[in-house]
């Protein structure tokens, strides 16, 4: 702990010994105690509530932030002292250093504060000061709480006594990092100072701008006080990059040289982007009135500022600086200075109510310092300034900024700022940025209440007019004009040159990959000066991962050819939209398979057959049923009913029944399956017609499955993804990989077949094959299914805009057709060959194409069969015997008390009724109702005369 010490009291050391101050003598006699001291070795405690308390105030008087934050502090420090409900009978008294924008001058005035005893600093404006202070703020124990120094590293692990009252630049660079990937912009050149704040911010906004998939692609330093001509030296510069977004980040007093340049240098014009970070509305909010002069120069830029909620206080506060300040604007700094001073405020006051005491003490670290003619016992220890921090840091009220309260990380919670678009003659708000939303067009706090929600579909801004004059966002780039044409890389191929080849004429290229990149520049808004180089020797294919190494080595600015987009290359280069389909197939050689005497069972599958023939059964049985009571053709013997159900059912396959069907269920049953059995006449006709007439080619490789499972050779094209994708994807040995040169190879090789030094298929890309079939008079065919998807693109280095642009190109080019004509005048084959191999497996037709006809078929039958039985037990319970007579009833009363009870129907009885003609069924029951109507008639007599006879 004590080496811990003196490192820090070294650190005091050195920061005095650059500015060479020697404290006053009348200080070098005071005690040198330790910091734990009784109050009786200590400096005198002040009383309970002192009379007064020192607050230091460090800034640049000279400049925009310290001319508005001098009049702020003050009329705090005023407000305070005059309001009887916070600090009461205590003065607060601010202590002003200047720290006229040196890091020697600011460092001497934050010691000179520090000797006043301070119970806390204010200050500096200055990130680079910041970061020097902080080390004696951590020393003293003073807390030291800055207005406006946004440099994001300044973190509360390193410095714990630092708080930052403002925002921080973090949040800032997501802001920008979210504008461009709302604008669609891939790379932005950051313009900063070359100091702290300028060089973390800078760092900050290239990690933001990586998860957006965009980039920094160059960071321009300018040094801090830089004259016109280093500037003008530096957008020189960049003017000749790709990038035209242009991300400023400097300080407020020499920001506008750079914009003054730039408009002299013509780069304030259609095309180029401006976004500057909070210090351009700090210059424009300071200046009050802005002169015609300086606007000409912002036409166009987008600018973010500080969002400040709009609130009653905040309105009297501005009427009140224009009474004080008419001549001068209010700018953020001056809000967050005021709430400044109220947090110390409001701080002491809780701190004084706890009963804590105001004391200082020595160093002892610094006390053993006192022989050195520096005198650094002059610095005093703040004994409670870790309370009063803890207390500032729990703060929770709401000042003229809003809510002032902070997070775990010491930042200002709910971090938000306005999107300023400068055209006009001023700024116009075309919406906000907030860490809970991102960019929204409604004020951020009117979302607080709503969950986070930053995804890009809720991004929306108002319209922006950028520079030029135009309301449509600019590309962001242009093709670079530094005389440096495009560096082309194209394989030198020897197979398959109508893709891809050498030419003796200008480009130097020629092919059918040529032509649509060709086609596709022709399209593009601007000229693209461009440079073929072959790549390879000539003598054999290039490896193409090779050729995407030399684009990620920034060898090449592109590969344009034959390039497969596969995954591994797409993490290294972006491609662009594909202009040809392609994928990996199995090529074979094929035979004429031999006709066979069953090639009549072939239209159908086994399962087919089965439940064909079962439903021929099932109908017939269905529709005998249905027609036994009715039709006298299905009357008579068993064996004859029996064998007219087969015939009647096999028949009906042909047309040919001869049996009539008279049942209107019957009839019905029979229009369905007829309609059926028409069906799957025409399906196995067609099918047997394609089986006996279309030539059936076979090969012992069925496709890449039954290829993985062999042993032997398979022939791949030299220099292709296709050998990687076989070794590494499926697991198959290098040693039966055979690279094949050409097309000549290709067909010798097929032809030897592996037992005599061939392979015994090939896997290649499908643009490749077909030129291959055409080539061999279609001698060989495809074996099974394609079994990789992807395409041709031309590759770029990544992030490279003109991929985005050569994407549109390419689809514009194919919506044309464009794309088709280019395809017919270098792969128009004059030997068209059907591709892939028909299975004749494959071909069969299938129950799963038939099982809807057979569900409807079998549904009609259900219904019938249950109308049918319905009607005969209906007619069943008719021809029951009545039970209403008296020997009925006695022989039911009888049978009762034998314990027998009623018989139950019999099921032979209604078998009998099923098997009778529904003639005789009709007839019975018409007598039995002929019999019931006599006998009613016949008692209704008898009932008469016997009332006749009653005297």
């Amino acid at each position: 702990m004590r080496g811990v010490s003196m490192v820090k009291a070294m650190r005091i050391i050195l920061l005095c010994v650059s500015v060479l101050w020697i404290f006053p003598e009348e200080c070098a006699g005071k005690s040198n105690f330790s910091r734990n001291s009784s109050s009786s070795t200590a400096s005198p405690p002040l009383s309970q509530t002192p009379n007064s308390v020192n607050v230091g105030a460090l800034f640049t008087y000279d400049s925009f932030i310290g001319r508005a934050a001098k009049p702020a502090f003050k009329a705090a420090m005023d407000d305070v002292n005059a309001d009887q409900t916070v600090l009461k009978g205590t003065k607060l008294n601010i202590v002003y250093q200047d720290s006229n924008c040196s890091g020697f001058i600011g460092t001497m005035g934050a010691l000179q504060l520090m000797e006043t005893q301070v119970v806390a600093a204010i200050g500096p404006q200055s990130s680079s000061i910041a970061h020097m202070i902080s080390y004696v703020a951590n020393e003293l124990h003073v807390p030291l709480l800055s207005f406006a120094a946004t440099d994001p590293t300044l973190s509360s692990l390193q410095y714990p006594y630092f708080l930052r009252t403002t925002q921080n630049d973090h949040f800032q660079m997501h802001a920008v990092a979210d504008l461009v990937s709302y604008s669609g912009w891939r790379q932005v050149i950051a313009i900063f100072v070359d100091d702290e704040c300028g060089r973390n911010g800078v760092s900050v906004l290239g990690d933001a701008l990586a998860k957006k998939r965009a980039r920094i692609s160059h960071k321009a330093a300018i040094t801090p006080g830089a004259d016109a001509t280093s500037i003008k030296d530096l957008l020189v510069s960049v003017n000749l990059m790709a990038s035209r977004v242009y991300v400023v980040h400097v300080n407020p007093d020499s920001g506008l040289n750079v914009f003054s340049v730039a408009k002299a240098l013509g780069m304030m014009g259609n095309g180029y982007v401006w976004i500057t970070t909070d210090w351009l509305p700090t210059v424009l909010d300071s200046m009050g009135a802005v002169d015609a002069e300086t606007m000409d120069l912002l036409q166009g830029v987008v600018a973010f500022r500080h969002y400040t909620a709009e609130s009653d206080a905040k309105r009297r506060f501005m009427e009140r600086w224009r009474n004080l300040r008419p001549k001068e604007g209010l700018n953020s700094y001056s809000l967050y200075a005021y709430d400044s001073v109220w947090l110390i405020a409001r701080a002491l006051d809780v701190f004084f109510r706890e009963n804590n005491k105001v004391t200082f003490s020595n160093d002892p670290n610094l006390h053993k310092t006192k022989s050195s003619s520096l005198r650094l016992s002059a610095l005093s220890v703040f004994n409670e300034g870790e309370r009063f921090l803890e207390i500032i840091l729990g703060m929770n009220h709401t000042g003229l900024t809003g809510p002032i309260r902070f997070d775990s990380e010491r930042n200002r919670v709910n971090p938000a700022y306005e999107v300023l678009n400068i055209e006009g003659t001023g700024p116009r708000r075309v919406g906000y940025w907030s860490n809970h939303s991102g960019l929204s067009v409604v004020p951020p706090e009117t979302l607080y209440s709503k969950p986070p929600n930053t995804s890009t579909a809720n991004q929306r801004l108002y319209g922006i007019i950028w520079p030029g004059e135009v309301t449509k966002p600019p590309r962001g780039w242009v093709f670079p004009n530094n005389g440096k044409p495009l560096k082309i890389a194209v394989p030198n191929r020897v197979s398959y040159k109508d893709y891809v080849s050498k030419d003796k004429n200008p480009p130097g290229v020629r092919g059918y990959c040529i032509d649509v990149f060709e086609a596709a520049i022709e399209l593009l808004p601007y000229p693209v000066p461009r440079n073929y180089i072959l790549y390879g020797d000539g003598k054999k294919n290039p490896s193409y991962d090779n050729l995407i190494n030399e684009v990620v080595a920034d060898n090449f600015d592109v590969a344009v050819g034959d390039i497969t987009i596969v995954t591994n290359r797409t993490r290294f280069v972006d491609f662009t939209q594909p202009f040809i389909e392609s994928g990996l197939v199995v090529v074979a050689p094929v035979k004429e398979a031999k006709s066979s005497p069953w090639s009549f069972l072939k239209p159908f599958t086994i399962e087919m057959w089965a439940v064909t023939g079962a439903f021929f059964l099932f109908v017939g049985a269905i529709v005998w049923i249905l027609e036994h009571r009715f039709n006298h053709e299905f009357r008579g013997p068993p064996r004859r009913q029996l064998i007219t159900i087969f015939w009647f059912s096999f028949s009906t396959m042909f047309f040919s029944h001869r049996e009539n069907t008279v049942s209107s269920l019957g009839r019905l049953v029979l229009i369905i399956w007829l309609f059926v059995v028409l069906i799957i006449n025409s399906s196995y006709t067609a099918s047997l017609t394609s089986i006996l007439t279309v030539q059936q080619l076979t090969s012992r490789i069925e496709g890449i499955d039954s290829l993985i499972t062999s042993n032997e050779p398979i022939g791949v094209q030299d220099g292709t993804f296709a050998r990687n994708y076989l070794v590494n994807e499926l697991n198959i040995s290098p040693h039966r990989i055979v690279p094949l040169r050409d097309e000549e190879h290709y067909l010798s090789a097929l032809q030897l077949g592996p037992k005599a030094g061939g392979v015994a298929a090939i896997v290649d890309e499908l643009p490749y094959i077909e030129v291959l079939l055409t080539n061999s008079n279609c001698k060989y065919r495809t074996v099974g299914q394609e079994f990789t998807r992807t395409g041709w693109g031309f590759a770029f280095q990544r992030d490279s805009p003109l991929a985005v642009d050569m994407s549109t190109a390419i689809l514009q080019l194919s919506e044309e057709g464009e794309l088709e004509k280019i395809h017919r005048k270098w792969l128009n084959y004059k030997h068209e060959c059907s591709m892939q191999i028909q299975n004749s497996e494959t071909s069969q037709l299938s129950l799963k194409s038939f099982w809807g006809l057979f569900l409807i078929c079998g549904i009609t039958c259900f219904i019938a069969l249950t109308l049918f039985f319905w009607r005969v037990f209906w007619q069943y319970q008719r021809l029951l015997p009545d039970t209403g007579d008296e020997e009925r009833a006695s022989e039911v009363t009888e049978g009762s008390r034998s314990g027998r009870g009623l018989r139950a129907p019999s099921f032979k009885e209604l078998v009998k009724i099923v098997d009778k003609r529904e003639a005789e069924i009709k007839e019975i029951l018409k007598q039995k109702s002929s019999n019931k109507l006599k006998s009613s008639q016949s008692g209704a007599g008898s009932s008469h005369s016997q009332h006749s006879e009653i005297p």
